[in-house]
């Protein structure tokens, strides 16, 4: 792990007069009040009654959600092969089914969508391809075949590039202009999820001895490998800003980490089981866990404290924090009351008590 910059480096204008420990002391003071000022106001806010609405999407478990870049649209994919989008309501209150897409031959075990374009949305199914779909024609717009069966997916951030990871711990690059696979990396150890940084520079891979390998871009150089957690590492996610991401493991916990000195700044420790899935919400305060524990914890990036709890009656395995509001989308293993089928639907909590 790289250490932390040095705040005593040389300078050239040798006559000005270093920061005295006073200063420092002061600000740091400074940024722990607004920290703790931050903190209560987001407790505050979520003290009031929210509402949770629910829907259904499909006839089996939904597998993975995601938001539009602009907030507009939801989508789900699931172990039914399909793939749901959801339009929200010119109100913001509430969502409703837009389009079904089916095409897929197997399950669709995770999406996400253009960074910057709110109509292309790309998913990873386990029939071995990557599929991109326009929601403005309804129509798949690109299909292309990989060598396994996928179970993960990013959008680099400046669009070009989508990689997709499968159960043999191949990641294959797809140009999205052109359409063809641009680059296949195969890995000896176990790939649980993959991501760039904002910065588009740095690809990133959690693995299942407890690392996280991080990758220079386009090249796929190792640049360091961080010994993250005692057990496997099963998720990773930016925060909207640049500046963190956070990594959750199997040990129940979720790190924190400076994303440019590459160095843990904290953990997150309220959960019991492994840490499943993690979204930070749009201005990078607040940052959501979930696992197969009764409540979806959120935190505050910032202090670590909690800010609220999602009840949930079963695991949950995606969540997503909608990219302008505190609105929180997500899907758990939930069963019909006097059966064992799957509900097949997803939840969005956040929604105020006021609405209709």
């Amino acid at each position: 792990m790289p250490p932390a910059s040095s705040s005593s480096s040389k300078s050239a204008a040798s006559s000005v007069a270093p920061p005295t420990s006073s200063s420092f002391s002061s600000s740091a003071s400074s940024s722990s009040s607004r920290a703790s000022s931050e903190l209560r106001e987001l407790q505050s806010k979520f003290k009031t009654k929210l509402k949770t609405r629910e829907y259904t999407s499909h006839s089996s478990k939904v597998h993975s959600v995601d938001w539009s870049c602009d907030g507009r649209r939801l989508a789900s994919g699931s172990f039914d092969k399909t793939v749901c989008v959801f339009a929200m309501s010119q109100s913001d209150t509430r969502l409703s089914k837009e389009a079904t897409y089916r095409g897929h031959s197997d399950s669709v075990d995770q999406l996400c969508w253009h960074k910057t374009n709110s109509e292309l949305l790309a998913t990873a199914s386990g029939d071995k391809t990557v599929r991109v779909w326009d929601v403005r024609s309804g129509k798949c717009v690109m299909n292309v075949a990989t060598k396994g069966e996928n179970i993960n997916i990013d959008w680099s951030p400046d669009g070009k590039t989508i990689a997709v990871g499968n159960k043999e711990d191949l990641v294959t690059f797809v140009d999205f202009k052109t359409q063809k696979i641009r680059r296949e990396e195969a890995f000896k150890f176990e790939v649980n999820e993959i991501s760039w940084n904002i910065e588009n520079d740095l690809f990133f891979l959690t693995n299942g001895q407890g690392c996280v390998h991080v990758h220079s871009y386009p090249d796929m150089e190792l640049m360091t490998t961080l010994q993250a957690h005692p057990g496997n590492c099963i998720c990773i996610e930016f925060d909207p800003t640049g500046k963190y991401f956070a990594v959750g493991s199997a040990d129940a916990l979720v790190s924190l980490w400076d994303a440019s000195e590459l160095a843990c700044v904290r953990t997150f420790s309220r959960l019991e089981w492994p840490v499943r899935a993690i979204s930070f919400s749009y201005d990078g305060k607040l940052l959501a866990s979930a696992s197969e524990d009764t409540t979806i914890d959120i935190g505050h990036v910032s202090t670590g404290e909690k800010v609220a709890a999602v009840e949930v009656s079963s695991p949950t395995f995606t969540i997503a924090w909608h990219p302008k509001r505190y609105l929180l989308a997500y899907a758990c293993d939930d069963k019909e009351k006097y059966s064992d089928r799957d509900t097949g639907s997803l939840k969005v909590w956040g929604f105020p008590s006021s609405d209709d």
